[in-house]
């Protein structure tokens, strides 16, 4: 697919802190990319230089081919979605969608049609008359969101639009976004902190940190294969060792010695030099828990620890783990605990393992 919206070497500071730092993304025709990061990394900041907010200090901006980096946001081709909705109180929902259409002058008959179809689209036809404020909070998001569509944008800017809803609606809203990207096929950059909302929603996400992207990938790609500690950690939970290189094995795998946990590991990753320290993950749910000691091959990781806690969340439960100077966490369904029957407690004595292409290493730190 060609890149239809480009970030070139996009720079933006507010006196003495550089909000953005350099940033250069690709985003794809009809694709759903979010910007995803802690607060104060640069998401909000390149979000709103996209809609012509902001103006960068360096760099360039262009849709479909188009320099928009010096354009006003109201020539440009982009609608954004705020979280506060920001919606008309005194204006019904049928009038707020059909905002941006009257100011366009578009003809009667074009609006009537094109607010019609985007209120069907987000199922408030039934709605239509009432104000805002007879409207639940999910109902005004999806309000928000039909009256930027039905400009028909190139692209569709959401700035955090589900921060301000409860668990449950911000659950059922992204089934709604899916649905809506899925029917209109618009581009949207999506910005968020919350990393399961964005794994959700995305086709790929740009991880931002410190005004930098740390990595662009689709979201499987960002849990399973991280490249850095940053985004091994914003991106679900991890565990993590530093370890000394001490065998390069054939196919990319490589044996590292961790102090406190007995037998070196074996993890499959390139590009290490031997007696390089270097940064070690494994994912919570990666690891299994046996009672003892599992029969294993030259490349599975082995080592004993002592059950410190436990916590039961109905789907799985999570084990905090001592092995040496390191507490690990394991999060196991039951019915992978092969313990005979006996589910591990506080003080218990298990057994922790994972197959060399669970674990990753994400950092190196000198070399050899």
């Amino acid at each position: 697919m060609d890149d239809f919206l480009v970030i070139d070497r996009v720079s933006k500071s507010f006196g003495p802190l550089r909000a953005v730092d350099d940033v250069s993304l690709a985003v794809r025709k009809g694709e759903a990319f979010s910007l995803l990061g802690p607060s104060g990394c640069g998401k909000t900041t390149l979000l709103r230089m996209i809609a012509g907010f902001e103006r960068p200090d360096t760099g360039r901006i262009l849709v479909d081919g188009q320099d928009i980096t010096a354009l006003p946001p109201e020539q440009r081709p982009v609608n954004t979605v705020f979280q506060n909705y920001a919606l008309f109180p005194h204006l019904s929902v049928w009038e707020n969608v059909a905002f941006g259409l009257r100011m366009s002058r578009r003809p009667r008959q074009e609006i009537r049609s094109g607010v019609d179809l985007m209120l069907d689209m987000v199922r408030l036809t039934e709605h239509a008359r009432k104000r805002p404020a007879q409207l639940s909070g999910g109902q005004r998001q999806r309000v928000a969101i039909a009256r930027a569509l039905v400009n028909r944008p190139q692209v569709l800017l959401l700035d955090e639009p589900l921060a301000a809803l409860d668990l449950k609606l911000r659950q059922h809203m992204l089934l709604e976004l899916n649905t809506i990207h899925e029917q209109v096929g618009t581009t949207f950059i999506y910005v968020t902190h919350d990393q399961g909302e964005a794994m959700s929603l995305s086709d790929r996400i740009a991880v931002m940190n410190a005004g930098k992207v740390e990595q662009v990938d689709a979201p499987e790609s960002l849990y399973e294969t991280p490249r850095s500690s940053f985004v091994a950690t914003f991106i679900g939970d991890a565990n993590f060792f530093t370890g000394t290189a001490v065998e390069l094995q054939h196919e990319g795998y490589v044996r590292a010695v961790v102090e406190g946990l007995g037998s070196p590991l074996v993890l499959s990753n390139g590009a290490i030099s031997m007696n390089q320290t270097v940064r070690l993950m494994v994912r919570p749910e990666k690891i299994s828990l046996t009672l003892k000691r599992p029969l294993s091959g030259d490349r599975v990781n082995a080592f004993p620890g002592v059950v410190e806690d436990t916590a039961y969340f109905g789907s799985h439960t999570r084990y905090r783990i001592r092995a040496g100077a390191h507490s690990i966490i394991a999060q196991l369904q039951r019915s992978r605990f092969s313990g005979g029957g006996i589910e591990p407690v506080r003080g218990t004595e298990v057994w922790m393992s994972f197959h060399p292409d669970e674990g990753r290493v994400v950092r190196l730190e000198g070399g050899a």
